[in-house]
């Protein structure tokens, strides 16, 4: 009964894993050059910041925070939204508006009382090198592109580690490479060995990038609020009010009180958009379990409510570790490890693609051929539902592609 049923899904399994490997392999290839590109853009951005962030630090005529946030308001097109607390007297204060990807960040140098300049995340070399990544420069329908390849590369993984396991040859064959037959064994060995020694940590990596989706990023978002396990309602502090009572305090007096938290990483403090809005403090940092957000009236100072690591539920922490991974924002080694994990999968997609062409014959696709006696098994069907569901774009490309092969076997097409 064991040989039936392996006999019965085999030839399945290497008929979709060649034909998702080849769809995938150039965007792949594309995926992994961008990915590695955008790793250093801290190092590549860093001269420019830190041109911005430097002042010279004198003794007469600073402005406080206070003039510096009216300043910011008059100078700048856009509303200032938060203030990055400054860690030194050497520091410019950084101003910040928006979010994502419409962020920008003004300096100011109090000592001067001018504008130093402004960054526009949307104007950055390495915002195009972001998009590229994300969407292939081609808006909603290439993150759709890019949500599909990656829902192909978790399928590709999991059929390839079925395909590789090794039937016969012991633990020999887990670093075997025949480099004495012919190119297409070559090649197929290093795919194949590459792909599993990379197997968890590529999963780890696409379980980073699929949240940014469209379809399973939604989908996900949409189980997390029915759930109840993203942030706690009053992390963004939208409903929490402040009682207007005397004047507000100064932002000078508010950051007095955001530096007393000694908060692990940068703090930054969110400014009040009305007189009933209130003074957000938060941390951003790589140690995820210290991340705090505060809410302070305005007008007294009080702490209104306080969320921690603890408040925030299971699918949210999930997120922001395996999103953080894909950074390599958790230091050195991560950093380390993302580049040898993107050029691992550079080398995954160009062996696959070498494999294929030593394999092909000419004039045909040579896509693998199943029994016409053959029909899949109940475990396999099930299988691919289940991704279908989990992964939906890759669902309905496994529909399209189907159609589009019975159609070719009627034309008897190869």
């Amino acid at each position: 009964m064991k040989n039936k049923t392996s006999k019965n899904i085999y030839p399945w399994i290497v008929k979709w894993h060649f034909i998702g490997g080849i769809i995938s392999a150039p965007i792949v290839i594309l995926l992994a050059l961008t990915g590695l590109i955008y790793l250093f853009k801290d190092k590549y951005e860093a001269p420019q910041k830190a041109a911005l962030a430097h002042i010279e630090q004198k003794t007469e005529n600073k402005m406080s925070f206070q003039q510096q946030w009216q300043l910011a308001k008059k100078e700048w097109k856009k509303v200032p939204s938060g203030m990055i607390v400054p860690q030194s007297a050497n520091e410019a204060t950084e101003f910040i508006s928006g979010k994502f990807s419409h962020k920008s960040h003004l300096y100011i140098d109090p000592f001067s009382q001018k504008v130093k300049g402004i960054i526009n995340i949307n104007e950055t070399d390495m915002f195009k090198v972001r998009k590229l990544h994300g969407e292939l420069l081609l808006g909603s329908y290439g993150t759709k592109v890019v949500e599909l390849v990656a829902s192909w590369m978790v399928v590709l993984i999991i059929t390839g580690l079925y395909l590789f396991w090794p039937r016969s040859g012991g633990i020999k064959a887990f670093f075997r490479v025949r480099i004495n037959q012919s190119k297409r064994i070559l090649f197929r060995d290093l795919h194949a060995l590459l792909g599993f020694w990379f197997s968890l940590l590529l999963l780890i990596v696409l379980a980073g990038g699929l949240p940014w989706t469209d379809v399973f990023g939604k989908s996900y978002q949409w189980v997390q609020k029915v759930t109840n396990s993203g942030y706690p309602k009053a992390w963004e502090g939208k409903a929490i009010k402040s009682t207007p009572v005397g004047e507000p305090l100064t932002l000078d007096e508010i950051v007095m009180k955001a530096k007393a938290m000694n908060l692990d990483g940068t703090t930054i403090i969110e400014l009040p958009e009305g007189p009933t809005s209130v003074y957000s403090v938060y941390n951003e940092t790589t140690n995820l379990s210290a991340m705090e957000k505060i809410h302070l009236d305005q007008y007294s100072g009080e702490v209104l409510k306080k969320n921690t690591w603890a408040d925030i539920g299971l699918m949210m922490k999930s997120r922001q570790w395996v999103m953080a991974f894909h950074q390599g924002e958790f230091g050195l080694w991560n950093w380390l490890l993302m580049i040898f994990i993107a050029t691992g999968l550079l080398l995954l997609s160009i062996t696959a693609i070498a494999t294929y062409f030593f394999r092909k014959k000419t004039g045909s696709l040579s896509v693998p051929k199943i029994p016409k006696n053959l029909s899949p098994s109940m475990a396999l069907v099930i299988a691919i539902v289940a991704l279908g569901v989990i992964l939906p774009l890759f669902g309905l490309s496994v529909l399209l592609i189907f159609i589009i092969d019975k159609f070719r076997s009627k034309q008897g097409v190869a």
